[in-house]
């Protein structure tokens, strides 16, 4: 690899970030159309989680469709039109899908908004597909994992501002006292949600990015593993596909349950629960920030201090963004204690991300249990912390799960993506399970999950030492 190669190529790679906030953004947005629509379409709780069905549901369609095509023409999809071709279609999908909001909202129509969410996720689909790997193409192969777990803060900036602007679009100010919504007021925020698209659809297609980059794969030759002849002949893959449904499924449930348990439990109004989804995925953020500091630097003695650093840097963004929309902050300085736990289990990972994936699946375990046991804000701080430790369980589990495929990494890499439909199954679980043993009861659901990926934590380490497989503090990804 040339000089110049071995540079991030930080120019390409600013513009590849912004699709990553769209996906942040929208998806934390999900969680203030929920209690809108309920209310506005007398849902039951179940009901309501179709909102997050449709939109997750659609990345599972989405990856089959793209794998029905590639059969269809013989090809790679992406390799036949280029990654930024790639893109900017999935961005024209997810445009096409913001203007069903329109008639949805002009004849009040759920089955509609419903299907303008699916598409939007069919484009995402896409450049879920696309965006992954070409993160990894724009620089040094050693560092890959360190610009997807960057890409991952921005989208999790996305899901903390996302909230906030969309509550603000619907409801107003603070200070308005609104605390109903129709359905009209949905239509405008995303129609100019659409109109984003586009412009960056635009943007991107005139950018520098490469159309075909250099994507290095691993020779499995070597890997001390059987030739296989198919992804799906790997155990740690087969068992990740399992920890990614589940772990996608638990980090989208619990921020999507939470409105209707604070507003039945706490008496909040509808109005004023987004600051609290707002926590939540910045709490991913405030994770995936810590993760993201050796993109930047390799000198040991500056890690330690940015480790210290980036927590309270992205905890401060979230702090920042609700000054500016007037929200009483109050609430939230004494979550600056709760991600001293963060830190601490950090440090104890090593960056081994089969101890990593162990240690945050275990305190996910510990404050769903808290939050159960409960009441009160104590509650809502263990509910938001899962947050935290949901933040770097992408990037381990995609490792764990690919690690020793070789040739057939891209083809696993696509079966996890398709898995990410875990996210509208599980939410949907748990609001069934809450209507019969209540809200909060309910998120015994986020307890199961987190147990599957502490067992899978310990059986893949087993699985992948035995074949000579072993990890340094290197860990990558981020959903």
């Amino acid at each position: 690899m040339s000089s110049e190669n071995s540079q991030t190529k930080w120019g390409q790679f600013i513009p590849l970030v912004i699709v990553f906030f769209f996906w942040g953004f929208v998806a934390a947005s999900n969680d203030i159309l929920i209690p809108v629509f309920k209310k506005a379409f007398d849902l039951t709780q179940g009901e309501s989680q179709l909102v997050a069905f449709a939109f997750y549901i659609a990345y599972t369609v989405g990856s089959l469709i793209y794998m029905g095509v590639s059969f269809l023409i013989k090809e790679d999809l992406v390799n036949k039109i280029g990654y930024k071709n790639g893109l900017s279609l999935g961005l024209l999908i997810s445009a096409l899908g913001t203007l069903l909001f329109y008639p949805a909202a002009n004849t009040g129509s759920f089955t509609l908004m419903l299907a303008g969410l699916f598409i939007v996720g069919l484009g995402f689909s896409l450049q879920q597909t696309v965006a992954n790997p070409l993160a990894i193409a724009l620089g040094p192969i050693k560092t890959g994992s360190q610009r997807l777990t960057l890409a991952g803060g921005i989208n999790n900036f996305g899901t903390t501002i996302g909230p906030l602007i969309v509550s603000f679009a619907i409801f107003g100010s603070t200070a308005s006292g609104n605390t109903d919504a129709s359905i009209e007021s949905v239509k405008i925020p995303y129609l100019v949600l659409g109109f984003a698209f586009l412009v960056v659809a635009i943007l991107l297609k005139f950018s520098s990015l490469p159309e075909r980059p250099e994507l290095i794969e691993e020779d499995d030759s070597n890997d001390g593993i059987a030739v296989k002849t198919s992804a799906l002949q790997y155990p740690q893959l087969v068992m990740g596909m399992i920890a990614i449904f589940l772990y996608v499924g638990v980090e989208v449930s619990t921020a999507s349950n939470l409105p209707a348990y604070m507003e039945s439990k706490l008496g909040f109004l509808t109005k004023d629960v987004a600051p609290y989804i707002s926590l939540y995925w910045a709490s991913l953020m405030i994770g995936r920030w810590t993760g993201a500091v050796e993109a930047f630097t390799e000198n040991m003695s500056l890690l330690k201090i940015l480790r210290f650093l980036a927590p309270y840097l992205a905890f401060g963004v979230f702090l920042a963004v609700n000054a500016m929309a007037n929200h009483d902050l109050t609430p939230f300085y004494i979550y600056g204690l709760v991600i001293l736990v963060l830190i601490g289990a950090d440090m104890a990972s090593k960056g081994n991300p089969a101890r990593m994936l162990l240690i945050f699946s275990s305190l996910g375990i510990l404050a769903t249990a808290v939050g159960i046991t409960t009441s009160g804000m104590i509650s809502v701080y263990a509910f938001t912390s899962v947050g935290l430790f949901c933040s770097t369980l992408w990037p381990c589990i995609f490792t764990l799960a690919v690690s020793g495929l070789g040739k057939h990494t891209s083809q696993g890499s696509s079966f996890l993506i398709m898995m990410i439909m875990g996210g509208g199954f599980v939410s949907v679980f748990q609001g069934k399970i809450a209507e019969i043993i209540g809200i909060q009861s309910s998120y015994i659901v986020g307890i199961i999950c987190f147990a599957y990926l502490a067992f899978y934590a310990w059986k893949v380490s087993g699985i992948l030492r035995a074949h000579g497989i072993n990890f340094d503090k290197k860990v990558s990804g981020g959903h």
